[in-house]
């Protein structure tokens, strides 16, 4: 039976990673920026090549297991309304797309940093024996704090705020949590190696594939943009 306790690495082995993934960051965020900000056929073209990656990252997966012809459809269910919700959001304008991905971000980075320094009890042990429940907290008081910042900074009211970032905040751990059983489906550790100290597209962008969809149909919901 798996452990229920985590007990963090021991000295610097616990942030390893820390200079790959801020390598791929300092790369990555400035051109998803530029793109979001181009808007048009720019933003459109990044998120129809994202897309793309995604895809053919998901039938190399497949291919793993030799499924049904189906099963390696499901992929698109799982890729393609988060490609369209991008699209959706950045009609809605700059900021509906921005706030998505700095819940995203901050979510990310809130679960990244407490949870390797404070460890304890894991979160889902039999899915992701790395997460733990520290880590998940620290990850949804980070999406809380973007929502309050997003409230003051727009003028908007703090209540829709705060409760759209939680419940994105939420579900993009919850993406986060889906990629990880879906890679021990398949066996393997990483859906890909594009990504240097994150593995491939869908190992980056797994919180995302379920936030945006959410986010979009929030905002349809809400009627504007979710910080207001």
């Amino acid at each position: 039976m798996p452990a229920l306790v985590d007990t963090p690495p021991k000295g610097g082995d616990r942030w390893r990673d820390l200079g790959s993934r801020t390598a791929s960051a300092v790369v990555l965020v400035p051109l998803a920026l530029f793109c979001l900000w181009m808007g048009g056929w720019i933003w459109t073209a990044l998120v129809a090549a994202t897309a793309l990656g995604m895809g053919y990252e998901w039938l190399n997966l497949c291919r793993r297991r030799r499924p049904a012809p189906w099963l390696a459809a499901a992929g698109m269910v799982y890729i393609l309304p988060a490609a369209a919700a991008l699209l959706v959001l950045r009609a809605h304008g700059v900021g509906s797309v921005l706030f998505v991905f700095c819940i995203v971000w901050a979510s990310d980075i809130g679960a990244y940093m407490i949870g390797r320094m404070i460890g304890g009890p894991k979160l889902a042990p039999a899915i992701s024996p790395g997460k733990t429940r520290s880590g998940a907290l620290g990850g949804l008081l980070a999406a809380v704090g973007v929502g309050l910042a997003a409230a003051r900074i727009g003028g908007g009211s703090m209540m829709p705020a705060v409760l759209a970032a939680a419940a994105l905040g939420i579900v993009a751990q919850g993406g986060d949590l889906l990629e990880s059983a879906l890679k021990r489906h398949f066996g393997v550790k990483d859906s890909g190696r594009l990504i240097p100290g994150h593995g491939g597209l869908l190992d980056r962008l797994d919180a995302l594939l379920l936030a945006a969809p959410v986010a979009a149909a929030l905002t349809a919901l809400h009627g504007q943009e979710l910080w207001r």
